[in-house]
């Protein structure tokens, strides 16, 4: 699974390396050392305006999303604390997911993500766990293969109130390969640029051809560090958790 990640770029960055149109200064999150579940994450997506007159017109967006997907069809919002991934092998059939992969398909920037090992502890004999970092060895931003989903809250009663809809997310996850595979069996996909209009264009709707798109990050060449225990609890955050530790 991907259960933690970092994502620092300043949106006015993202906005130019993802060719964003469209992009709310007012929108703002602060750098994220230790993006955690049900936090508000940046996100890339394609979509046609509400405004437009023109169903076949679709703008890009930049804008923040809650990280745990919650379904439409959901009664509670809870639930997204348990939809942070989507596995590629069942997303294009499971019921809470399969729709968004036709149709509400994402990229969320990071810089890497977070994988723990079960490690003995030399001081005292006892099993812990231990974070590593996992990022391209180029540390290019890695652009993760993710989905959306518009949820209506019930306990808002008109639909024009701002808090009546919340758009959340989840990251598309495989079996894992070279340095994230000596760490943890599961790892987030991502796409390279090349492919970037046709997953985000929401006309492409063909499952084979949509999963066909969908790469190892960074081409599979991985870099996975040891780091802090500091990692382990969200209210830690900073570019101090990035810094290799001895084992």
């Amino acid at each position: 699974m991907c259960g933690r990640y970092v994502s620092t770029r300043r949106p006015q960055d993202l906005v130019q390396l993802f060719h964003v149109t469209d992009w709310r200064a007012e929108d703002s999150l602060a750098p994220n050392w230790n993006v955690a579940p049900t936090n508000d994450v940046w996100a890339v997506l394609e979509r046609t305006p509400r405004d437009s007159e023109d169903a076949g017109e679709v703008g890009r967006e930049l804008r923040p999303l809650r990280w745990g997907l919650v379904p439409s069809w959901a009664k509670d919002l809870k639930i997204g604390a348990r939809m942070i991934n989507a596995r590629v092998e069942t997303v294009h059939e499971k019921p809470a997911f399969r729709r968004a992969f036709l149709k509400r398909r994402c990229l969320l920037p990071a810089e890497g993500f977070y994988e723990w090992q079960q490690a003995k502890d030399p001081a005292t004999g006892k099993t812990r766990k231990q974070p590593y970092f996992i990022h391209p060895e180029d540390d290019q931003v890695m652009a993760l293969a993710g989905l959306y989903e518009y949820w209506r809250n019930p306990e808002v009663k008109q639909d024009d109130d701002p808090t009546a809809w919340l758009m959340t997310c989840t990251i598309i996850t495989t079996e894992a390969t070279d340095a994230a595979g000596r760490v943890h069996p599961r790892m987030p996909l991502a796409l390279t640029p090349d492919h970037y209009d046709t997953w985000l264009d929401p006309r492409h709707q063909d499952p084979d051809d949509l999963r066909s798109l969908l790469d190892q990050p960074a081409g599979g060449h991985l870099d996975a560090r040891p780091v802090s225990t500091a990692v382990n609890n969200v209210r830690n955050n900073g570019p101090q958790l990035l810094e290799e530790v001895a084992q």
